[in-house]
């Protein structure tokens, strides 16, 4: 990959990495944690080798994203290629961090998001731009939406895994 852009975040959930790669695993429950994500289509198993269709939408935009499953190491690693339209991959990675426990929890567990990706590679044919509008312009306004975006998933997915809303935090490690 060329000029590629990365995006890696990570954020802190009380509980084993056990307890949090199911959650981290299921793309099929991944709508309830973006609203830009309307639905997710499934071939496969969930195993490696399954396929994804991600539908996304924005502003006038609509556009399915086809990912596959290219490695599962549970309870740890969940790597990831898109197959249409774009050179991008990425990985889900869950790390034990016991020491960073609060006092009312038993462990922790550190959950990467790590997105590598060429915004120019995207076949332009693939997505129906608005009349005057071209990709560089799509780029410029939804790149500086990302970090938001992702601190909404983040949160939704530490509710979903711990059972109940709290501010998290979401550490940025890099971005484009």
């Amino acid at each position: 990959m060329s000029d590629v852009d990365r995006i890696l975040l990570s954020t802190l959930a009380h509980r084993s990495p056990e307890e949090v790669f199911p959650h981290v695993r299921s793309f099929a429950d991944y709508p309830r944690y973006t609203d830009h994500l309307k639905e997710v289509r499934i071939n496969g198993d969930g195993d490696v080798g399954s396929v994804y269709d991600l539908t996304l939408t924005w502003w006038k935009l609509s556009y399915t994203a086809r990912s596959k499953v290219i490695d599962i190491t549970p309870p740890h690693s969940l790597e990831w290629r898109l197959v249409n339209d774009i050179d991008a991959r990425g990985e889900w990675r869950v790390e034990p961090e016991p020491e960073s426990a609060p006092a009312d929890a038993p462990t922790a567990s550190r959950i990467y998001f790590d997105a590598i990706y060429n915004p120019y590679s995207a076949n332009t044919n693939a997505i129906a731009l608005p009349r005057f509008v071209s990709l560089d312009w799509v780029i410029d306004k939804v790149e500086p939406k990302l970090l938001a975006e992702a601190e909404t998933v983040v949160e939704r997915l530490v509710a979903d895994i711990e059972g109940q809303r709290r501010n998290v935090e979401l550490t940025v490690h890099e971005m484009p």
